[in-house]
């Protein structure tokens, strides 16, 4: 009896939510194999082959020519964001920490944003972006995490990663767009900025009532550990409501 076509679908995005989440941590292709006995051990290795090269034909997942395994693309991203990403919660002893970091009572504006920017790229291991709305400020810190990711090893493309970043006016231009979600994701070519069309950013914004505002923000690869980098602005846009 063939199964029910959202068995079916379910194992699918299980598969592509599989291939995501490896290449996230490891940086390789993934195998059909590799997902058969890591979380499929009762179906076969054709049956698993089948359904990648489903989702690589649907544009989900591609391979490089050197390799049998799979790695995401930006609208198998896209489809991972959109619908199977979990929200995760920072731990405890990460919120402790973070907190450790404001307990010089420092009340100053700048100080506290500056160290925000950085506390996030400590805990994102990505760069990190704070606006000041109004003064045109931009606080940015982690750059030295570009040149880290294997994705941004060809010099010509950290070089223009870097301009964004020096450069205030382009960089609020990408991070000040309209949002329509309390924190958005803009995968690859969606952040509609050609020199860093390869990366992914995460945009929130920050409130106090009758006080400063602005917006904060995550770039790294596509290939970012969505569920962490959402899970810290949630955390540190609450944070600044009540520390500003």
């Amino acid at each position: 009896m063939t199964p029910p076509r959202y068995d079916h679908q379910e194992r699918k995005d299980h598969v592509l939510a599989i291939v995501v989440e490896n290449y996230v941590q490891t940086v390789s292709p993934v195998s059909s194999q590799r997902i058969v006995q890591e979380y499929f051990p009762d179906l076969s290795s054709a049956t698993i082959r089948n359904i990648l090269a489903e989702l690589e034909e649907q544009g989900l997942l591609t391979h490089p020519h050197t390799s049998a395994g799979r790695v995401p693309t930006q609208p198998g991203y896209r489809y991972y964001v959109d619908h199977l990403m979990d929200e995760i919660k920072l731990l405890e002893e990460e919120k402790r920490h973070i907190q450790a970091e404001y307990q010089a009572k420092v009340r100053e504006l700048e100080v506290i944003l500056e160290k925000t920017s950085e506390v996030m790229a400590d805990l994102t291991h990505y760069t990190s972006i704070v606006s000041l709305d109004g003064l045109n400020r931009v606080y940015c810190r982690g750059t030295s995490f570009v040149a880290g990711h294997p994705e941004f090893r060809d010099f010509e493309m950290i070089q223009h990663i870097l301009y964004i970043l020096e450069t205030k006016e382009k960089l609020l231009e990408v991070i000040n767009r309209d949002l329509r979600n309390r924190i958005d994701i803009f995968i690859g070519q969606e952040i509609e900025c050609a020199d860093i069309n390869h990366c992914s950013l995460v945009v929130s914004q920050y409130q106090k009532d009758g006080g400063p505002s602005g917006r904060l923000a995550i770039l790294g690869p596509t290939r970012m550990d969505y569920e962490r980098v959402v899970s810290a602005l949630d955390y540190f846009s609450n944070l600044l409501r009540e520390v500003l």
